[in-house]
């Protein structure tokens, strides 16, 4: 099973954790999680960084990083752990890459997981419709006095 460890803006990753164990709680166990804080140095960053990578590494485990905003200093701590063979970092981390990530984190190899979370992260962005009956047409004034419409 591939390690899965996220490097976000705190309290993000802390965050994507909680929610990891509410849909899928037995593999939310394998993830690891980094807050980054402001005050933070990036040499403390990355030495927390690489204590939560596993230390069989030289047993050949995979490692998928995932980051919150690309450039930022999550990715940045991140890119300094990619050694493109075991670990490999993408951005943009979001709940359907995340849930998609864990459904295949035990059976995929690393490269396939890793286009699978970012497919996932990418299907996951939708626009939603509006929810207004089809009968019901908007009339734009109807009940706005300046004629403007609204969302509050």
């Amino acid at each position: 099973m591939a390690c899965l460890l996220i490097i976000a803006h705190a309290p993000l990753a802390s965050a994507l954790k909680a929610i990891a164990a509410h849909t899928f709680p037995d593999e939310a166990q394998q993830l690891r999680v980094l807050d980054v804080l402001p005050d933070m140095s990036p040499e403390a960053l990355e030495a927390e960084a690489r204590s939560l990578l596993p230390d069989e590494l030289d047993d050949d485990p995979e490692v998928l990083v995932m980051t919150d905003v690309f450039g930022a200093t999550p990715s940045n701590i991140a890119q300094r752990l990619v050694d493109g063979n075991r670990v490999r970092a993408l951005a943009g981390v979001n709940v359907p890459m995340l849930w998609r990530t864990l459904n295949y984190a035990g059976r995929a190899r690393l490269d396939e997981l890793f286009a699978r979370a970012v497919q996932g992260g990418a299907q996951g962005v939708l626009p939603i419709a509006s929810t207004r009956p089809q009968n019901q047409a908007f009339l734009p004034g109807a009940h706005d006095q300046d004629h403007h419409h609204h969302q509050q």
